[in-house]
């Protein structure tokens, strides 16, 4: 173990990963310290995962070091995992609280042992009570056994409904499986969370309440994620994997894309001048190689040679391709009309009354939480599945579609190279190999069969196929779970260009901004338009979540479409006067309660952000009461944050 300052909590000293004669990680070292909110960034295959997992304890280095501090507690939730069937969902997620049972078990016996004792003034006696005061203080700030709120509050948050608690977890899909891992480590509260991609699983409301938990109730967190806006909204410091080294950045991400920006200037400016010097240098050793009055000199420029220490440019990011979509017919005005359309499986109604016209050249988001009807919308349209009602495309139409299936229907004996080749047409056909480079395909890997692809891999690849076919109506399921971001970048300025007509699952909010202009929103067996960009969307969804929660309906009454801005209402429930007066007293306290809350939370916001503002200036970054001050109104905001909830989830309870 290492000695570290009082506030490293992580210690990676001249760290040196080697895979078979590659060097991933070459000498790096650097600390996490307390409240560090950790973005890892860096190509596929920089070695961002292989660095989370050393941290985690799952691998270890080829040399070098690392030291984790007296009692921190590191929680690791990696891309993809094992995951057990045999519990309920809140069965699985109680396990988080099993190191509590064990606390609670140990100061019992510990309490015995010190009945049975008599030496009261031996330094053992005296290591038992110290141990035993350190664990009450642990048992206490853990919450001890009243962590059931907790519980409820982070599986709603994550998109689970109390109807979800009691059944099995082998009923729900691998990515709500994965919501529940998630659950449980974040309930686990350790002091550093190692995060791969943990907004993959999420839907917008969930990533959103989970930036909240990440602002107020997480200690250190080191994430790996492409999706801007949340490692924006999650992270205060950014470290660089580039060719075996790391560049620490002390901002958010989007400061260190410019700072990045700079760095490569600065780079290429001292390669350039390095470049002439050794120009000259050659020159010169050439030019007088064989004169006798000149060779000390000579010998002396090719030592000088040797030792020059090469500078390397950073790559140049492949975003900066632009990517054309190939000219398609032109499509009806149209291409899309939902006339009270309806799904059902049994008895469960997916949507239903559902009305809506997309016209030619629409750029549309559907949006809402995994599990309402956004996918099947999607089959509905494509003709995978039937539907009630009335669901037609227009004159002309041509569709291209991508959902992560689509992976599976590609010729495994080809190659990444030959895939594409085989639909590209016309000049593209001379980009191809930039284009697979832009998609994380570069040199080599572009020679791959399909078959030694991973599943991420061959999503990217039916991607590519989709972007080169003639199509005047693109739908995009999901399409950036395996992007990195420059990959992202180029796909999203493809869509912007394209003249035809697009619609896109998704949850990645940096990705819709700026693409799309209207949001078709999916949940309580309705679907709801909102014109306007996804961020108009956000706004308006918070304005309107309260009086959402008026509307709600029990766990499994669900409510008919109503047509867009008409008021739906639950049937009303029999009350007697007195009950239905002491009924609207106690919403009216709640709602007030819950808008002095807000209020409290946005003003708290807002003067952390001053805060934080004055801390990253040279003077208050040494001024002590500064971060003291910080640190009180983080935990203040977490309190509101919990009063928030319970009064939100009481209202709730109180109109069902």
């Amino acid at each position: 173990m290492q000695s570290h300052s009082m506030t490293d909590m992580i210690s990676i000293e001249n760290l040196t990963v080697d895979f078979g004669g590659f060097t991933l990680f070459d000498g790096i070292s650097f600390t996490v310290n307390k409240k560090d909110r950790i973005a890892l960034v860096g190509k596929n295959g920089a070695g961002k995962t292989t660095l989370l997992k050393i941290l985690a304890g799952l691998q270890a280095p080829t040399s070098g070091t690392v030291g984790i501090s007296g009692e921190t507690t590191v929680g690791y939730l990696p891309q993809q995992m094992q995951l057990t069937d045999s519990r309920t969902v809140i069965g699985e997620a109680e396990r988080a609280f099993d190191h509590i049972r064990r606390m609670e078990e140990e100061i019992g016996r510990l309490n015995e042992e010190l009945n049975r004792r008599t030496d009261c003034e031996s330094e053992a006696f005296h290591k038992l009570i110290d141990r035993m005061t350190w664990l009450s203080e642990q048992f206490q700030m853990s919450g001890g056994t009243n962590f059931h709120a907790e519980l409820e509050r982070t599986l709603t948050g994550l998109g689970f409904t109390r109807g979800d608690f009691d059944r099995p977890t082998s009923e729900f899909s691998g990515g709500w499986r994965m919501r529940i891992e998630l659950a449980k480590l974040l309930l686990e509260k350790p002091d550093v969370l190692l995060l791969d991609e943990p907004t993959n699983h999420l839907d917008i409301e969930s990533i959103q309440w989970f930036e909240t938990f990440i602002a107020t109730h997480a200690g250190a967190v080191i994430l790996v994620s492409h999706d801007r806006a949340f490692i924006n909204n999650t992270t205060n410091r950014t470290v660089e994997i580039e060719l075996g080294k790391i560049y620490d950045y002390r901002v958010k991400y989007s400061e260190y894309v410019t700072l990045r920006r700079e760095r490569r200037e600065q780079q290429l400016r001292a390669y350039e001048n390095q470049q002439k010097k050794i120009a000259d240098t050659e020159a010169f050793i050439e030019r007088f190689r064989y004169k006798a009055t000149k060779s000390i000199q000579v010998q002396s420029r090719i030592r000088q040679l040797e030792k020059i220490e090469r500078i390397e440019v950073d790559e140049i990011d492949t975003a900066t391709l632009r990517l054309k979509f190939p000219p398609a017919p032109r499509s009806g005005s149209y291409p899309v009309i939902a006339e009270n359309v309806a799904k059902r499986y049994g008895d469960h109604s997916v949507f239903s009354g559902v009305t809506y016209t997309i016209h030619r050249g629409d750029k549309v988001a559907f949006v809402g939480r995994n599990g309402e009807g956004k996918s099947t919308m999607v089959k509905c349209i494509t003709g995978e599945i039937d539907c009630e009602g009335k669901l037609s495309t227009g004159h002309n139409v041509k569709t291209g579609y991508f959902a992560q299936n689509q992976a599976e229907l590609l010729d495994g004996n080809v190659t990444v190279f030959e895939t594409v080749d085989l639909v590209a047409q016309g000049d593209i056909r001379t980009r191809i190999r930039d284009i697979l480079g832009a998609f994380m395909f570069g040199g080599e890997a572009a020679d791959k069969k399909v078959k030694v692809l991973s599943g991420g891999e061959r999503s990217r690849l039916a991607m590519i196929r989709l972007l080169l076919e003639p199509a005047n109506l693109l739908i995009l399921d999901e399409p950036t779970n395996h992007l990195d971001m420059r990959s992202k970048d180029v796909l999203k300025e493809a869509l912007r260009d394209f003249d035809g007509t697009v619609i896109v699952v998704s949850h990645d909010r940096e990705f819709l901004d700026g693409l799309v202009d209207k949001v078709y929103e999916f949940g309580n067996a309705r679907v709801k338009e909102h014109l306007g960009g996804i961020y108009d969307f956000l706004e308006h969804r918070k304005i309107e979540s309260l009086r959402e929660l008026e509307r709600r309906t029990p766990a499994g009454n669900r409510l008919e479409t109503a047509p867009a801005g008409e008021k739906t209402l639950p049937p009303p429930v029999k009350r007697s006067y007195e009950e239905q007066k002491e009924q609207n007293r106690t919403v009216r306290r709640l709602e007030k309660n819950i808008a002095e809350a807000e209020r409290k939370i946005a003003q708290l916001e807002r003067e952390i952000a001053e805060t934080e503002r004055q801390m990253s200036t040279p003077e208050g970054a040494a001024n002590a009461a500064l971060y003291a001050r910080h640190e009180t109104m983080k935990q203040q905001l977490s309190e509101t944050m919990n009063q928030w909830t319970e009064q939100t989830l009481e209202l709730e309870h109180v109109l069902s």
